[in-house]
């Protein structure tokens, strides 16, 4: 591995599962090595093989089906767990075993207490420093690519852990991890630990020195690139940070770092950035746990803005507030949510991009209507912003379409059904129709368009509480569209299914009442061009 370069070692697999809660089955699993794969990270940690058959049969799939990255297993300084490790990575191409062993104090005190490893704490670290030797020396009958990690190095005497790094090197490890477990060590601490071990051992160029940061105070990310300064060349990570306790450093955190400050680290990762938002959303899915709104890179808020000064700032010039691009992490471009601290320049800017036009003399009482209603919700969605505007302006058109009556049914034996009853009231006609769907609304809906029978998409639906208690209003907004143009509807009722319908139907009376101003433009052009064209000249 060039020195110009970081190792990234993904372990989302196994110290990431180890999070309570984020069990991922089998099959999850292989899809997740599949796009860390994609991504380019170099190591994917698959499981400890020992510790279940469910892990030991994920680390073998994993290294049959997922080509690219050095498939590693893990296994504790133990026989036993070493020759599961090595069986489960059979037939692999790059495979490594990840051994380790607890060489602090504190560990060494609790974990190792009984006499057999020592009456002394001299005698145990003599003890200690054995199993990793051995451990080290029967993972190298499986594979030649060992690791060896000297378990809450962050709280280990430098004197003792530069003893046991030297024997497990001499014995054939050829990456020597110093995980901070614990997530004790302040970021100048953590760095000085990676240099005075490398500076106190006899190492050759195959060796690589990594680190393992825990985010107990927050420090995982920025004890990791510390260490990556003072020379360690393989970081161990987890997408979205997850882990045990505070979870790990968070990958995307650490290649995006190396990637923005390039110039300060001189230091490159084979990270595809692109496909970092995509990755969090499939371990967020599998995992079961949700992506923080805040969360760095890949978070919901990552890229937006709501304080007018910023937004402002953004759409003059996005490295105003923007160290790097929302598309270049595979994030939405759009950088502007509104809310009760936007300013005018972002409402508006908003606006165009939704193709609302507001004439300059009318912003000032539609901007006033906007922080009247943003200090009622917390976000201004699209849908909110059309029926604002529709709202302010009183558009009262006459509506086409009427909904006489409908009932919708649902069970347990068969698909939700809708019956609607609908009269058109431009051509005083009643149209009954029926659908079923994959729900009561979407069945509603189906029944609805076959009725009105006019071209139209749905592009969105949502429905909010706006009181509380069994009998609380809800509020349905729907966006529907013709091509181009959007139109809105809302309607609210203790009924969500009434409200539904009713919104639905406000939004295609404005689609109808917008068509029939193109035709009768349409026919007026008409007249006139076959007026100038056949009339008798005077």
């Amino acid at each position: 591995m060039p020195w110009d370069s970081v190792i990234i070692f993904d372990t989302t697999l196994r110290d990431g599962e180890q999070a309570p809660g984020a069990a991922m089955t089998i099959p999850e699993k292989v899809e997740i090595a599949h796009q860390l794969a994609r991504l380019g990270v170099d190591v994917i940690e698959a499981g400890f093989p020992i510790s279940s058959p469910a892990q030991f049969e994920a680390v073998r799939r994993i290294v049959k089906e997922v080509s690219g990255p050095t498939i590693c297993a893990l296994a504790r300084a133990k026989s036993a767990d070493i020759d599961a490790a090595g069986k489960a990575l059979e037939g692999g191409v790059n495979t490594r075993i990840h051994t380790f062993i607890a060489t602090s104090d504190i560990h060494l005190n609790a974990k190792f207490a009984d006499a057999r490893y020592g009456k002394t704490i001299e005698e145990k670290r003599l003890t200690i420093k054995k199993m990793a030797v051995d451990a080290v020396l029967r993972a190298k009958t499986f594979t030649s690519d060992i690791e060896f990690s000297a378990e809450d190095a962050g709280r280990t005497g430098t004197d003792y852990l530069c003893e046991v790094v030297q024997a497990v090197i001499d014995a054939g490890a050829t990456t020597i991890n110093l995980p901070d477990t614990t997530g004790y060590c302040i970021s100048d601490e953590y760095a000085d630990l990676i240099r005075r071990v490398m500076n106190g051992c006899t190492f050759g160029q195959h060796v690589i020195f990594s680190t393992h940061c825990h985010d107990d105070l927050g420090l995982a990310v920025a004890n990791s690139l510390s260490g990556v300064q003072a020379g360690a060349r393989q970081v161990e990570c987890t997408i979205n940070g997850i882990g045990e306790r505070a979870g790990n450093a968070a990958l995307e955190e650490i290649a995006m770092a190396l990637l923005v400050r390039a110039p300060h680290f001189e230091l490159k990762t084979g990270i595809n950035p692109a496909l970092l938002t995509q990755i969090s959303k499939i371990v967020s899915t599998f995992s079961g746990f949700q992506v923080q709104y805040n969360k760095a890179i890949v978070g919901r808020n990552a890229f937006t803005h709501e304080a007018g000064i910023h937004q402002d700032g953004v759409l003059k010039a996005r490295e105003t507030y923007e160290i790097m691009r929302a598309e270049d992490v595979g994030q939405d471009v759009q950088a502007i949510r509104l809310g009760r601290h936007s300013g005018r320049h972002g409402l508006f800017s908003r606006m165009d991009q939704l193709g609302i036009r507001i004439p300059p003399s009318e912003k000032d009482l539609i901007y006033d209507e906007f922080v009247r209603l943003a200090d009622r919700k917390k976000e201004i969605n699209d849908t909110d912003l059309f029926n604002l505007v529709h709202d302010y302006k009183n558009v009262k058109t006459e509506p086409h379409y009427k909904l006489e009556s409908f009932q919708v049914s649902v069970g347990t034996d068969k698909e939700p059904e809708a019956k609607v009853t609908i009269r058109d009231l431009k051509r005083d006609e009643v149209v009954e129709k029926s659908a079923t769907g994959d729900g009561p609304i979407d069945a509603l809906y189906r029944a609805i368009d076959h009725a009105v029978n006019e071209g139209h998409d749905l592009v969105n639906y949502s429905i909010r509480s706006v009181s509380e208690g069994a009998d609380a209003f809800g509020e349905v907004s729907v966006l529907i569209s013709f091509g181009g143009p959007l139109f809105a509807g809302k309607a609210s009722s203790t009924d969500v299914i009434h409200a539904s319908a009713e919104a639905y139907m406000n939004a295609l009376n404005s689609l109808a009442a917008h068509r029939a101003e193109e035709e009768s433009i349409q026919f007026v052009g008409t007249g006139i061009m076959q007026a100038f064209g056949s009339g008798t000249p005077e």
